[in-house]
């Protein structure tokens, strides 16, 4: 029975590793090939390491693409920019509407929760041009308002899941703190936030993640190369029409994931509770 409990084992992991293996693999060939010359990547694409090792596509790359003089930092800050704010927004509003939903009582509560359920069942596509047209009329079109404002307004899934863990609370914490004479800003600030920080910071991480990838957005609004980020500058270096190189190309790509991995490994514990649990445990 011990030798069969062993030969589980073994080739219970040996199947894990080589399953991972096959799910890591795009990333890993990603950086391999940003060391590897343009020619080479063309001409031997199977190939895992490079014959010849070279940094030059990480130079190259830097230094971007044309004549307007924007290096990838500039593309890299607009990112940052674009993500930190929209994400603050997203973190500041939601945590308050699901507070909101799930402890004050007010007319037609039940009607916005409804509509706000709603928002997650409808494809970002088809709100696509109906947005397009109000932030043409408000002149926002070519600047970064139309990818951050919305943040500032909620966003369904974010809401629902912050309210989740908020009804997992004792309402009785919310009773004793009005006996000790907190308001509801209050209660909600000293009282719920801290107890809710797996649902915050989930929220921090997918947030961050969705406006990091969202290259549908940032094309159909950023219409200025000075405005570009990191999503629309990669695609730029593989257009045909442009002055694409694949090995810049890989490279500024292998660095383009760096802040998600980086998040990603210090959270992640918050995010696998954030996800598994929906209140207070025991």
């Amino acid at each position: 029975m011990a030798k069969k409990r062993r030969l589980r084992k073994i080739l219970y992991h040996v199947f894990t590793l080589c399953f991972g293996f096959v799910m890591v693999y795009p990333l890993i060939w990603i950086i391999m090939s940003s060391f590897r010359e343009s020619a080479e990547i063309l001409r031997d694409s199977v190939r895992l390491f490079p014959k010849v090792w070279t940094l030059e596509n990480y130079i190259d790359g830097w230094k971007g693409f044309g004549d307007g003089g924007y290096t990838f930092g500039t593309y890299f800050w607009n990112t940052f920019v674009i993500c930190v704010v929209g994400t603050v927004g997203a973190v500041i509003s939601s945590t308050m509407v699901g507070y909101g939903f799930a402890r004050i009582h007010f007319p037609g509560k039940g009607i916005w929760f409804i509509c706000m359920m709603l928002t997650m069942m409808l494809p970002g596509q088809v709100l696509s041009i109906p947005q397009y047209i109000l932030f043409n009329k408000l002149g926002w079109v070519g600047s970064n308002l139309p990818l951050i404002v919305p943040a500032f307004f909620g966003q369904g899934f974010f809401i629902f899941l912050t309210m989740q863990f908020i009804q997992g609370i004792p309402y009785e914490l919310d009773e004793a703190a009005r006996i000790d004479g907190c308001s509801r800003y209050s209660t909600f600030v000293h009282i719920i936030l801290p107890l809710i920080k797996p649902a915050v910071i989930t929220t921090t991480i997918f947030s961050f993640y969705w406006k990091w990838d969202d290259y549908f957005g940032q094309l159909l609004y950023l219409v200025k190369p000075k405005s570009y980020t990191v999503s629309v500058a990669l695609k730029l270096f593989a257009d045909p029409e442009s002055l694409g190189d694949t090995g810049p190309m890989f490279a500024m790509a292998a660095l383009s994931m760096l802040p998600v991995l980086i998040i990603f490994l210090f959270f992640q514990k918050y995010l696998v509770e954030g996800i598994s649990t929906t209140g207070l445990k025991g």
